[in-house]
């Protein structure tokens, strides 16, 4: 069974990577779209997602760590 910290860690850890390719996804699609992104922006916008991404990863994780 994972402990909680352990699940803290799996989650910042994957989300970690995530946002790298989401943060250059942001800066590309964003421009597709008719928005003008600056550096700054597409960084807030990552920012929230990953925050959101953190938080669904461990509850999630707990969820399932918890049925067994």
């Amino acid at each position: 069974m994972q402990t909680r910290s352990m699940s803290a860690t799996e989650a910042v850890t994957s989300t970690a990577i995530g946002f790298i390719v989401s943060w250059g996804l942001t800066l590309a699609v964003l421009p597709v779209f008719g928005y003008a992104v600056t550096i700054g922006h597409s960084l807030g916008i990552t920012a929230i997602y990953t925050a959101a991404s953190i938080i669904r990863g461990y509850a999630v994780r707990r969820v399932f760590n918890g049925k067994r």
